[in-house]
């Protein structure tokens, strides 16, 4: 069966892993890993999609892994797997990561969300991070700033997934039309991403902050990369929350 994974170099020393993946077996969303290079050569690696051959052959070419990243509650499924290709790498994820039965072999060395606030892991000089600690999926966003780009798993979706699906015979479109086009600049997303929030007022002082980061391009877990436009499509779903 010929891979459908696609790998691609988005800015130099950044590369994509993008995947065709099915919310609940039904809605295709799209699943994408990220590995950033960082400047002593390691690999800052957000973790999502399945630690294939493909995918962990193209990593140890980029470098040997340092961090390996769960952005939020939802996205652990292939951690285990990473962390057993990588030992040596320092796992990062949220609170209530380290409580799941499948996780229980992975060491996690930070979970934001559970360890004090302002806690360092030894990547912020070059990333930086905001935990959305009042979002349904407890997502973390992060920001590369010498690339401008921001990595984030359910903050911001992109749909439809046609990147991700550009090696599959299935279609990157699902069969409900509202769903399959949840992305910036659209209806849709900023009233799915309000469904997710529990607390406005902390949700906005996150908000703006990554808004306040400099960044024009946004990799996303779900759907394609927004390249070029990335602050303003960042704008567009979280308008509510930054006013």
């Amino acid at each position: 069966m010929a891979s459908e994974l696609v790998i691609r170099e988005v800015k130099a020393g950044i590369w994509t892993f993008s995947v065709p993946f099915k919310r609940s077996g039904v809605l295709p969303v799209g699943g994408r890993s990220t590995a950033l290079k960082l400047k002593d050569g390691s690999v800052f690696l957000v973790a999502s999609t399945k630690a294939d051959d493909e995918t962990l052959t193209k990593i140890r070419e980029i470098g040997p892994v340092k961090y390996i990243i769960a952005p939020d509650y939802e996205h652990y499924l292939n951690l285990k797997d990473f962390h057993k290709a990588f030992p040596e790498a320092k796992v990062i994820g949220v609170e209530g990561l380290e409580q799941k039965p499948t996780l229980a072999e992975v060491k996690f060395s930070g979970l934001y969300g559970k360890d004090p606030e302002g806690t360092m892991y030894g990547y912020e000089d070059e990333i930086s991070a905001c935990y959305f600690s009042a979002f349904k999926n407890k997502d973390v966003a992060f920001c590369h700033k010498a690339s401008k780009t921001l990595i984030e798993a359910d903050l911001v979706f992109n749909l439809p997934p046609r990147e991700q699906y550009s090696k599959s015979k299935e279609s990157p479109l699902g069969w409900i039309p509202f769903l399959s086009y949840v992305a910036p600049f659209t209806v849709a997303h900023p009233f799915l991403t309000a469904q997710l929030v529990s607390d406005n007022e902390v949700t906005k002082v996150h908000a703006k902050t990554v808004n306040g980061w400099d960044f024009d391009t946004i990799i996303p877990c779900h759907g394609d990369v927004m390249q070029g436009n990335g602050k303003a499509a960042w704008q567009s779903v979280w308008d509510k929350w930054l006013h």
